[in-house]
């Protein structure tokens, strides 16, 4: 039977991929031109990692005892929006990463929802990319099926933000697989427990305590090691403790035990915070992850290519499009099996510029590669994988494609100095900030009236 392939015609940039960097990618290309937007997304909501696995951005703030304020622009109207509801709170420094931006994760999925929507993007849930055919004239037949059919889109430009660079896959781009060279970092199922007391935790002494308590314990968990952090939801903590390793997320039937693997693991730790760790008696998981994390498949080779020698430079160079002072955060798997993780931090709590070159696959005239497979080393991109950074990713993507629509300009031709002028124009952070963000407290109103996101 033959397949009836319908098109979706007029449509100027597609966005494929709806986690933070594909929707901050559509928001600003809908919202700074009159060019059609579509975004396409194989779930039912939108977000990816920021609502089907975590409740924490990490990347605004730079670690440290003086952390700066890094990210700006179009990326705080996703926390004014959620703090508009009272779902956010400011996370202390307390695993190394730096200040965290705790928010509301169901909330967060209303809230792509609204802004998505108020900026006039078009948007199509439940839709997956299943092939990529290139065209004479440059362009790329994007051909997606849904519950409806099958569907043509040949749009202007593409930017990918699929996590798994599956646009760049099909389209032939060229792109490193994670493992090929180092270790690729391990994927972990999070989850969520209710009935925590919290205070009978802190009182007998809190992360410090349950990293003994894990490194003492008998029981045979998989990593001595991990997070279980307070949520904006009364009695509940958020964990990323689950670590699966050995597992290739490209392939189906790897992907299949990891997610078995994942489930497993979290019911035995489940099983470790009630009998072993104090507030945890009555607690009982109430939420997995929507999939299991992956934190690295496919890094598109481009332009550019981000370095560790870069990031450790502290170096912003005149093409950088965003900034980051996050450590390098590699989940590995250690000696004898045992997973570990190692954090590498930026020297003197460093920032460090990401020159535009690595959102522009190798050789792009009309393409564009956003997320966590954009054009990074395994250990460069371990650090610059924060939300805050994908978020400011898309946001120069979204505006690059349409500069380039407008110029009639190709990607890897685009005038970068234009493109730093529209991002610093809308608030973008494109320099090192004299002023140290107040970031001391957990309230959210004490951070915003001291002017560092509104």
């Amino acid at each position: 039977m033959v397949k009836v392939i319908k098109s979706i015609e007029n449509v100027d940039i597609l966005v494929i991929g709806a986690g933070s960097a594909g929707c901050m990618a559509a928001i600003a290309a809908a919202t700074y031109s009159d060019h059609r937007v579509l975004l396409v997304e194989r779930y039912g909501f939108f977000g990816g990692t920021s609502t089907q696995m975590l409740d924490t951005f990490y990347g605004f703030f730079t670690p440290g005892e003086h952390p700066k304020k890094i990210v700006g622009g179009l990326p705080d109207t996703v926390v004014n929006e959620l703090d508009r509801y009272g779902e956010i709170f400011l996370r202390p420094n307390t695993y190394g990463a730096g200040t965290g931006v705790n928010y509301h994760p169901e909330r967060l999925k209303n809230v792509w929802d609204t802004l998505l929507l108020r900026a006039g993007v078009n948007v199509l849930l439940h839709t997956t990319l299943i092939d990529v055919n290139p065209q004479p004239d440059g362009r790329y037949e994007c051909i997606f099926w849904n519950k409806s059919g099958f569907w043509s889109v040949m749009p202007q430009r593409v930017i990918d933000a699929s996590g798994d660079a599956d646009f760049c896959h099909l389209a032939g781009f060229a792109y490193e697989t994670a493992g090929e060279k180092e270790p690729a970092q391990s994927m972990t199922t999070t989850f969520r427990m209710a009935n925590v007391n919290l205070d009978q935790y802190e009182k007998a002494g809190g992360k410090k305590m349950l990293a003994q308590r894990m490194a003492d314990t008998s029981m045979p968990l998989p990593r001595k090691e991990g997070s279980a952090h307070a949520m904006n939801i009364p009695k509940c903590i958020s964990t990323v403790a689950v670590k699966v390793s050995g597992l290739n997320a490209l392939n189906v039937n790897e992907l299949t035990l990891a997610e078995i693997e994942g489930r497993k693991q979290a019911f035995l730790f489940e099983s470790f915070f009630r009998k072993e760790v104090p507030g945890y008696a009555d607690a009982k998981i109430i939420g997995l992850s929507h999939q299991i994390g992956v934190r690295e498949t496919r890094r598109v080779y481009g332009e550019h290519r981000l370095t560790k020698e870069e990031c450790m430079s502290a170096q912003i160079p005149d093409d950088s499009i965003f900034l980051c002072g996050a450590p390098i955060e590699d989940h590995r798997e250690g000696k004898n099996g045992a997973s570990e993780t190692h954090w590498e931090y930026i020297p003197k709590s460093g920032i460090y510029g990401v020159p535009y070159g690595t959102i522009v696959p190798k050789g792009s005239q009309t393409v564009w590669v956003v997320g966590r497979c954009f054009s990074a080393t395994h250990d460069a991109h371990a650090s610059c994988r924060s939300m805050a950074q994908t978020m400011s990713m898309g946001t120069a993507a979204g505006l690059a494609a349409v500069l380039s629509l407008t110029d009639d300009s190709a990607a890897n031709e685009l005038e970068v100095r234009l493109l730093r002028s529209k991002l610093y124009r809308i608030g973008s952070v494109l320099e090192v900030p004299e002023k140290t963000a107040q970031t001391g407290k957990k309230d959210w109103k004490s951070t915003i009236n001291s002017h560092v996101f509104h």
